[in-house]
């Protein structure tokens, strides 16, 4: 655990697991409300992989950024990769963390070599898609309070309760499993209050300063078609806009159990190299 200063003077909480030999390193983004600790069930996978990460603004230990945009996790990732001595890496993000892996993915030029969203959102609005269709109501109510500012978002998350048929059984298996280790995380980035949650709601549903058809790295889409947090027409959309973007669709596979395919998507960026 590492802590780096962004060009602005926040304060970023970031972590590193070197490798010996790495082939590649890959920068995880968390997902909503997640702190940034590497994803524990993927770092046996590849000994070939050095994983970085960092807490986005507002949970664990980086400072808050009220007003941010999806597109300020690229100058976070770079002033990490600067601190680090880093110059080319791959980005993964899963659920939240998609669309802010896509961020530097677009913004970063060629230090990003490769790009892998799973289960992640697509822009608010997105010309030809019905965003909100197919996500669970707690979902809905929360993001459509996101739609109306600062304050009505804070008050649904207050009162909201959790509705576990937001997850479907194959998420619940998953989470009953190596993927216990995501409610343990959300767990931890909530006892730090909600700020980094109402900062991102925020964001997804702004502008997220800059267009995913500008990305030019290969982009792997990973969804489950099964998805009641975010439906796959999200990453159908992000498919048609990304011109090198390819998309992996999972039968049956919900928000959770779709990491199932983590495997199969690190050897794809590790081809990438």
């Amino acid at each position: 655990m590492i802590e780096v200063s962004a060009p602005d003077g926040r304060t970023l909480r970031a972590y590193d697991v070197p490798v010996d030999e790495p082939r590649l390193t890959v920068v995880w983004h968390h997902g909503t409300p997640n702190v940034g600790t590497p994803p524990e069930p993927l770092l046996p996978l590849s000994t070939a992989i050095r994983w970085v990460s960092y807490d986005r603004p507002g949970y664990g230990g980086s400072t808050p950024h009220p007003g941010r945009d999806i597109a300020s996790a690229a100058t976070d990732v770079e002033a990490i990769a600067d601190a680090l001595g880093i110059d080319r890496f791959a980005v993964l993000g899963h659920s939240g963390g998609g669309p802010h892996a896509l961020a530097c993915a677009a913004l970063l030029g060629d230090r990003v070599v490769a790009a892998v969203s799973g289960s992640g959102l697509a822009p608010y609005p997105a010309e030809g898609l019905d965003w909100f269709a197919g996500i669970n109501p707690t979902g809905t109510a929360e993001l459509r309070a996101a739609i109306d500012g600062r304050d009505a978002l804070e008050r649904e998350l207050t009162t909201g309760e959790y509705d576990p048929e937001m997850f479907t059984p194959s998420d619940h298996a998953a989470l009953d499993g190596v993927w216990g280790w995501l409610a343990r995380i959300a767990g931890e980035a909530q006892k730090g209050g909600i700020g980094g949650m109402v900062d991102d709601d925020l964001a997804y549903v702004a502008p997220w300063g800059f267009d995913p058809a500008d990305i030019t790295a290969p982009v792997l889409l990973l969804h489950g078609d099964a998805d009641r947090v975010v439906p796959a027409s999200h990453s159908r959309w992000l498919t048609h806009r990304i011109p090198s973007a390819e998309l992996w669709l999972r039968p049956g596979d919900g928000h959770v159990s779709v990491l199932g395919a983590a495997p199969d998507a690190l050897d794809w960026l590790l081809t990438r190299v």
